[in-house]
């Protein structure tokens, strides 16, 4: 399991090495953003856009919004406004 920590309200996650050696640790990411706090801002860095894990922020009602920073490396963001 990994360390996930918040520094200033934010949250930066960098998951690219784990889903590449075929992880799928979006259970662990859900369950530290509902333990997070509100106003929590999250940066999560992956091999793919993480269509899943949009889904699954857009289902708790948070939005998602995702950059390709290079090739194989985007970043997903989002903002926990509401307690979960």
């Amino acid at each position: 399991m990994s360390s996930f920590q918040i520094e200033n309200q934010r949250a930066v996650i960098d998951i690219r090495e784990r889903v590449l050696k075929g992880e799928h640790p979006r259970r662990e990411i859900i369950n530290f953003v509902k333990s997070a706090p509100v106003g929590t801002i999250f940066e999560i860095h992956l091999p793919h856009r993480g269509e899943p894990l949009i889904a699954t922020f857009q289902s708790l009602g948070m939005n998602a919004i995702v950059n390709e920073i290079e090739p194989a490396h985007f970043r997903l963001m989002a903002i926990k406004l509401n307690e979960i």
